[in-house]
């Protein structure tokens, strides 16, 4: 089975800052322009700010598709692992990790995290032309050949992970898009606009029913290094403020061992560590009553669905969705207070 690493370099620098470099928020963040979409006033506090329903061909960074959850209620991301039962090699699994690695906020506003559009079913379809891992890739969905990238997409900041209009060439460069009205998840890794070429490409791309709980077949990758979809599993503002948040959130640990369910590819093969797929539960005694209500609702997700490994990265670095609005001088030390030590892993494969 063939091996792929995606994800943060992990190197020492990115082990030991929470630096851009991991795609991660700063230690002091600068509150930047949403960009290509007219943005919400910057909240001193974080308040709640609701965002009205776009109209139907509306182009949104940050959609909230109307609160309507993502996947069947009985999907592997919105299940609840309160009662799941404790791996028995976990204690094994978290000194591996280091029970004193300390949690960090792979997100923040831009250029911080991995930004995510909704679009319309009338969005054009374009193709794209996959360079590396194209007999693991989707060529579409149900039939309709392309992705519905907006064409602001080439031009503008925002719409791609790292925030450089069209891609760029460094970094993990995910591109996530909602098509509202199928319901499906578009995802593409290593995203970008070639110019001389006048044409869209990636490293591979995935598209998922959000209606359905079908996996990827046995060994293909997707966008992410598990097999997974990815927007699923973000912190994502506007549900972190409304609360609770109803699904697992992904994270990333820095070596991996194969996989298990709800995963589908491996990106890794070192002993003693976690696999692609394993969850991670924040043990109910960790008393969450000092966090401000919406770090609160991030952290109780932790506690009732858990982290699921997705990537190879930096250890503990949980990933969300880059927002103008978030507040990381919050944030960051609210993650810092929680380290390995006070997580379980769950028995491997439990569904």
């Amino acid at each position: 089975m063939r091996k792929l690493f995606f994800g943060c370099a992990v190197l020492a620098a990115c082990a030991s800052t929470p630096m851009a470099a991991c795609g991660g928020s700063p230690v002091e963040p600068t509150r930047s322009s949403q960009g290509p979409t007219p943005s919400l006033p910057l909240p001193s506090s974080n308040p709640e700010s609701p965002i009205p329903n776009p109209g139907p061909s509306a182009v949104r960074l940050n959609d909230d598709f109307g609160g309507r959850q993502l996947y069947p209620s009985d999907n592997w991301w919105n299940q609840e692992i309160t009662n799941a039962p404790v791996d028995a090699q976990s204690s094994a699994y978290i000194d591996f990790i280091g029970r004193t690695r300390a949690a960090h906020p792979d997100f923040g506003p831009p250029p911080y995290g991995i930004p995510f559009v909704g679009v319309g079913g009338t969005e054009a379809r374009t193709p794209v032309a996959f360079v590396d891992y194209g007999d693991e890739s989707d060529a579409g969905f149900r039939g309709e050949a392309g992705y519905p990238i907006p064409d602001a997409a080439k031009t503008q900041p925002n719409f791609i992970e790292g925030s450089v209009p069209g891609g760029g060439s460094d970094g993990d460069r995910h591109l996530l898009i909602v098509d509202r009205d199928k319901w499906a998840l578009y995802e593409l890794f290593a995203a970008r606009w070639n110019a001389s070429r006048q044409r869209w490409e990636a490293g591979s791309g995935a598209v998922f029913d959000l209606s359905s709980n079908a996996r990827r077949p046995e060994g293909w990758t997707s966008a992410d290094a598990a097999g997974l979809a990815i927007l699923p599993g973000l912190v994502r503002y506007d549900e972190t403020m409304r609360g609770p948040i109803r699904h697992a959130l992904r994270a990333t640990v820095r070596r991996t061992n194969n996989y298990v369910w709800p995963a589908s590819h491996r990106a890794g093969s070192t002993a003693g560590a976690l696999p692609m797929g394993a969850r991670l539960r924040l043990k109910a005694s960790k008393d969450l009553s000092r966090y401000p209500q919406y770090i609160q609702n991030i952290f109780r997700a932790m506690q009732t669905y858990g982290l699921i490994v997705a990537d190879n990265g930096s250890d503990m670095y949980v990933t969300g969705a880059m927002d103008a609005r978030w507040n990381n001088s919050e944030l960051n030390p609210a993650f810092s207070s929680l380290t390995a030590g006070d997580f379980d892993v769950i028995r491997l494969g439990w569904r």
